[in-house]
């Protein structure tokens, strides 16, 4: 076998198939993978206990545009406010900003090369990543995110 092609294997096989380890980080919530199970449904645990992605065009939030916040479905952090959010065509929720601090950004090897992660910074959940072809007109971010990982709080009429 070719040597690059041995080093590239073992390169995506050490990363991407490595279980995600966010004790890095000290999270202020933290549970069991039991009690992960327990509270969250399949797919939101997928995704955000186990970094997985929902399939595009097939999921809660992509075509959603009503005002309000889409919190952390792990731990109800506020992440993204509904005014931030446009549609990116790419069939996930898309967003060109988050609450300030609410994110932690990580490095993500699972498809072989790196990407930038989104996390929840309260509970470490997978939200999704960030990319460079969001609106130029605001920040040029894409932040492309598992409706999975979101629950919507509607705004109330003032």
């Amino acid at each position: 076998m070719n040597p690059l092609i041995k080093l590239t294997l073992l390169f995506c096989i050490t990363f991407s198939c490595a279980q995600k380890d966010n004790t890095k980080h000290n999270f202020p919530v933290q549970k069991t993978e039991e009690q992960w199970k327990a509270q969250l449904s399949a797919m939101e645990y997928y995704v955000l206990r186990e970094a997985g992605t929902e399939r595009p065009y097939s999921n809660k939030y992509d075509q959603h545009y009503e005002k309000g916040i889409y919190v952390c479905a792990g731990c109800d952090t506020p992440l993204y406010d509904a005014k931030h959010k446009y549609n990116s065509g790419s069939g996930w929720p898309a967003f060109d900003r988050a609450v300030p601090h609410s994110i932690l950004k990580d490095v993500d090897f699972k498809l072989g090369y790196a990407r930038s992660e989104l996390i929840c910074a309260t509970c470490g959940g997978h939200l999704g990543h960030v990319f460079n072809d969001g609106p130029k007109a605001t920040t040029g971010k894409r932040h492309c995110i598992n409706s999975a990982a979101l629950h919507f709080i509607p705004k109330k009429n003032e």
